[in-house]
């Protein structure tokens, strides 16, 4: 039997050669990180930031994040405050992207911050896209691995279900831990999230004067569209039942013995529940249900982050 997942390899030092040798040329590759599976290539190349575009189909006015060792790495090409200090020194590196002034001097290509003045950075802290970026002298432009405003990937054979052969090298390095995308920062002007993840405000806000954004048609930052994280198929929210034949996702005891029901957490943890959002949003479509009713979520801690992929799933 042919094997469908040739494009799928175990991280050995072949393989890490094998990554660098492509991100060099400008070619894309499948990497894990903490929060989901990224498409990784070359923030100084147009060729490769075009290859990114071309393959998400990603709306141009949706900038990418750049992904770095260390800040030392980045401040070729951003300007640091001392908010940024503040917060690198207590959450990096991890799941949360900050958004600052892009330097004149700065090699990212345009079209990575969608022509902006300012550029998203994240330090990730996944083992192997950390020893990628040690032996890389420029940093990976890095968005979900998925088309756009589909649901992102949480796994390796979730990069290869959605690309095919188009991706030659994806390393693959399990289940992503956190399983929703990164706390997206703006650290220009007043701090404000522009997207929550697993860092929320109420953890931030013991470090710094911050507030959460108001709604905005203007997008400042990635993960700001109004339609993303979308299975494909009608997403209703605060449901207590589903229709007959629709899949009803569910949270906590209460909804066990529920029929076509999808259990976020039995035990109501809110982080479980987010890293389990995505792989639950694909197994109801490849099992073939029209509609997915949701139940109300609870909207603290995680619970922000889960309600704001919902909300943008289900326009």
């Amino acid at each position: 039997m042919k094997n469908i997942y040739s494009n799928i390899f175990s991280f050995n030092k072949k393989t890490l050669n094998k990554s660098i040798v492509n991100l060099k040329k400008g070619n894309v590759v499948g990497l894990p990180t903490e929060t989901v599976y990224g498409l990784g290539g070359n923030a100084y190349s147009k060729i490769a930031v075009k290859r990114i575009f071309d393959l998400k189909k990603r709306p141009k006015k949706n900038p990418l994040i750049v992904h770095y060792l260390n800040y030392k790495d980045a401040d070729k090409d951003v300007v640091f405050n001392r908010d940024f200090y503040k917060l690198y020194k207590r959450f990096c590196p991890g799941p949360i992207t900050f958004v600052l002034k892009k330097k004149n001097t700065s090699k990212i290509q345009s079209s990575v911050t969608a022509k902006l003045s300012t550029v998203a950075i994240r330090f990730p802290s996944h083992r192997i896209t950390r020893s990628i970026l040690k032996k890389l002298s420029f940093p990976l432009a890095m968005p979900s691995a998925n088309l756009s405003s589909g649901i992102s990937p949480v796994n390796a054979f979730d990069v290869s279900d959605e690309f095919k052969k188009k991706i030659k090298i994806i390393i693959n390095s399990g289940n992503s831990k956190i399983g929703i995308e990164s706390t997206v920062v703006s650290l220009v002007g007043k701090p404000k999230i522009l997207r929550p993840g697993i860092i929320g405000l109420k953890t931030i806000k013991k470090f710094l004067k911050i507030s959460a954004m108001k709604k905005s048609s203007k997008i400042s930052g990635p993960g700001m569209l109004k339609k993303h994280y979308s299975p494909g198929i009608p997403v209703l929210l605060n449901k207590k039942k589903a229709d007959k034949n629709c899949a009803l996702i569910t949270i906590g005891k209460k909804y066990k013995n529920k029929i076509n029901s999808f259990n976020l957490s039995k035990n109501s943890d809110l982080k479980e529940a987010a890293s389990n959002l995505y792989k639950t949003f694909r197994k109801i479509k490849k099992q073939g249900f029209k509609k997915i009713y949701v139940v109300k979520i609870p909207n603290h801690g995680p619970g922000i982050a889960i309600n704001d992929r919902l909300r943008r799933a289900s326009n």
